[in-house]
């Protein structure tokens, strides 16, 4: 059966492994980043934001498709939203959550009641049949386009799914909604396999992806260092050092002999989820870490010769100018290599999702419109937030950034472009809001 797999914009680990298993099961499997698909083949959407659903391309392409007569299945991350899926695109069926076992026996046999883990709509109604059991860990290699080493994701040319699952429970994060907050680890062959398979194929530099790097290989909860230590120097092998890197990691999942195993096998970088520097906005967040915990952890990398990013989430409902300013002062403190600052967004499916709908317009400051001295660019209070802390985190790193003209007409904009998606994704999520 021909099949064309869409992944929007980059080729994202999750369409090359549905790419690999639907190939493993004999299909003819094409793998595209452009909404387009011959009308005599199935085309599979796999779809990682929320943004996807409310795309003008996405959406005609869908329509095109099954007016020609040919089918169209939605996957990934957004399934954690099917009926939203099935409102806002029409596809003939939702593939909900892991679908790695779902989506053979869906091209082959068809939309029925009797597959779990699908959605569909019958008789205008959305039917959603009960869940599929959670996927194997062992699978077939992913189908890998021959222009990967053309793609730069954060500077790697994809990100390899080591894990599954999540220790944390943070109100933003879908990963532990979606894959649960049970570690279930990969095989350490079948991983290196697949380095060794990227790297035919063109791979430049390969990143460890399934939410905290060092959680590879823990059990009941138990962190286990030596797997991970051996993962990365076995990726290391094949890549070289400067060609891989671990940058996720919890700040409460790190210990010496790890520290040193990204300083020897990697590109001697940590990226900590650090999101405020208010314990209040910490707890609020769910992050089950404290600022104390995060200086330490920032200074524990430093003595390990470490480069340090953090990423910091601003505008969440409920932060207080006294929050937001503890995080400025914490940004001054650490004096981080690298910093990325996102306004909350509400992902389907997530606490935060489910605050932003009970929160009213005029206390939620995605909407709240800026009073202060960025009152004249016409921003809102997150939107505000957003642009001043890329600003003031310049000033504070190691190595000092000058915000010229340039500078800041680009962080106005990423400030501007993030308030205007979260804006939508919020509307979006309360039209389909249960009451």
């Amino acid at each position: 059966m021909d099949i064309t797999i869409l992944s929007p914009g980059i080729y994202t680990y999750g369409a090359m492994l549905i790419g690999g298993v639907l190939r493993g099961a004999g299909h003819n499997v094409t793998l595209t980043r452009t909404p387009a698909a011959p009308p005599d083949t199935i085309l599979l959407m796999s779809l990682f934001s929320t943004q996807h659903l409310l795309d003008p391309a996405i959406q005609d392409a869908v329509q095109t498709h099954r007016e020609r007569g040919g089918k169209v299945y939605v996957g990934g991350p957004v399934s954690a939203a099917p009926e939203m899926v099935l409102g806002e695109l029409a596809p003939d069926a939702v593939v909900v959550g892991e679908g790695e076992e779902t989506v053979v026996r869906l091209v082959e046999e068809g939309v029925s009641t009797g597959l779990p883990g699908i959605a569909f709509v019958d008789a205008d109604r959305p039917v959603i049949t009960p869940s599929a059991p959670p996927a194997s860990m062992d699978r077939p290699l992913p189908l890998i386009p021959d222009d990967i080493g053309s793609q730069s994701v954060r500077g790697a040319s994809a990100y390899i799914e080591t894990h599954r699952g999540c220790v944390g429970g943070c109100t933003f994060c879908q990963v532990p909604r979606f894959f649960g907050r049970a570690i279930r680890s990969r095989p350490i062959e079948s991983v290196i396999e697949e380095v060794k398979a990227f790297a035919a194929h063109g791979a430049t530099r390969l990143s460890v992806s399934g939410g905290t790097g060092s959680l590879y290989g823990s059990h009941g909860g138990e962190m286990n260092p030596d797997a991970f230590i051996a993962l990365l120097r076995g990726m290391a092998e094949v890549m070289g050092p400067r060609n891989i890197s671990s940058p996720d990691i919890r700040v409460d999942c790190i210990t010496d002999e790890i520290l040193d195993a990204v300083r020897q096998y990697t590109i001697g970088w940590v990226f900590f989820g650090i999101e405020s520097g208010s314990d209040r906005m910490l707890r609020k967040m769910g992050k089950g870490a404290a600022v104390r915990q995060v200086e330490k952890a920032v200074e524990r990398c430093r003595e390990h010769g470490l480069r340090v990013a953090g990423s910091f989430i601003v505008g969440y409902p409920g932060e207080t100018e006294r929050d937001y300013e503890a995080t400025k002062d914490l940004i001054a403190a650490l004096s981080l290599d690298d910093v990325f600052v996102s306004s909350a967004e509400p992902i389907p499916g997530t606490p935060l999702a489910d605050l932003a709908v009970r929160t009213p317009r005029d206390k939620n400051p995605a909407f709240v419109p800026h009073t202060g001295e960025y009152r004249p660019l016409g921003l809102t209070e997150s939107e505000a937030r957003c642009f001043d802390l890329m600003m003031h985190a310049d000033l504070f790193r190691p190595q000092l950034r000058l915000v010229t003209d340039e500078v800041y007409n680009t962080y106005l904009a990423e400030a501007r472009k993030q308030g205007r998606d979260i804006r939508a994704a919020t509307d979006l999520i309360l039209r389909y809001a249960r009451p």
